[in-house]
């Protein structure tokens, strides 16, 4: 997926649960991610959030480290 895509919808997550309690606005955006975006998807999202500047909305960079890992094939 396009990277400009990938960061665009993460964003969205985190502005539709930015009115929440900080805590759970970031649980909401992990939990979010975890259920409904493929593994191809999170893998992409967790190369990218170590980039710097990666354009990611605070609370996406703070849910980074809840969101379900990729299981690796081997």
């Amino acid at each position: 997926m396009a990277p400009e895509k990938l960061t665009h919808m993460a964003n969205q997550i985190a502005a539709f649960f930015r009115t929440r309690p900080h805590d759970e606005a970031v649980a909401g955006v992990a939990d979010h991610i975890s259920k409904f975006w493929e593994p191809r998807m999170r893998a992409q999202l967790f190369e990218m959030l170590e980039q710097p500047d990666s354009g990611f909305d605070p609370l996406v960079i703070e849910a980074g480290n809840s969101i379900r890992a990729v299981a690796k094939r081997g």
